[in-house]
């Protein structure tokens, strides 16, 4: 912290004021990191509303087109069910077929998970899409618009850190440029120091 003693006080923007001592690769370095900076920040925003739209979207197109059905269990579910049973879980429920009919009266079957020991006929609500086929329950418009922007946050941020790595990346080189040019000039100019004139 010794160093920190000797620094004058932070001054803003000290890189675009005038200064007989500013070199050409301070203000490269300026617009370098004004053009990172506004590169992070547009590409962050702009990709970050994409994707939640797009994920808003898709969930909406869900919401719009998947139907609950009744599907009846084929045959009877082993197992005793939760209200017979004193050690079973309320949220217990195993594989079994079941049976429904699409929109377009075609018959379809497949696997759910129901309750132990439903017996065969047994009403199960399931959610299937255009075609008939099973899908999951639609996201409701609350759970979308969580994901929606948990997903844009996470790709906004992911995207925005690619301009900003380049910018430091571009930044260090341009800091390593500056600091071998001073040594080069101390080298050519450091020993005249002790001269006396």
């Amino acid at each position: 912290m010794p160093l920190k003693a000797f620094r004058g006080p932070k001054v803003w923007l000290w890189r675009w004021r005038r200064n007989p001592l500013k070199r050409r690769a301070d203000m490269v370095e300026a617009w370098v990191l004004l053009g990172a900076w506004l590169l992070t920040v547009l590409t962050g925003v702009l990709a970050g509303l994409a994707a939640a739209g797009s994920v808003e979207h898709g969930l909406a197109r869900e919401r719009a087109l998947w139907r609950p059905a009744v599907a009846r269990v084929v045959a009877q579910v082993p197992g005793s069910s939760p209200a017979s049973s004193s050690h079973a879980s309320a949220g217990e429920q195993v594989w079994a077929k079941v049976r429904w009919a699409a929109t377009d009266g075609s018959a379809h079957t497949g696997r759910v998970r129901v309750e132990p020991g439903s017996k065969a006929g047994t009403p199960v609500t399931v959610w299937t899409d255009p075609q008939g086929h099973l899908v999951t329950r639609p996201a409701t418009a609350s759970e979308a618009a969580f994901r929606s922007t948990l997903i844009g946050l996470l790709v906004g941020v992911s995207t925005a850190a690619v301009p900003l790595a380049g910018g430091l990346a571009v930044r260090g080189r341009l800091e390593r440029r500056r600091m071998e040019a001073w040594d080069t000039e101390w080298a050519r100019l450091g020993p005249q120091w002790g001269r006396m004139v």
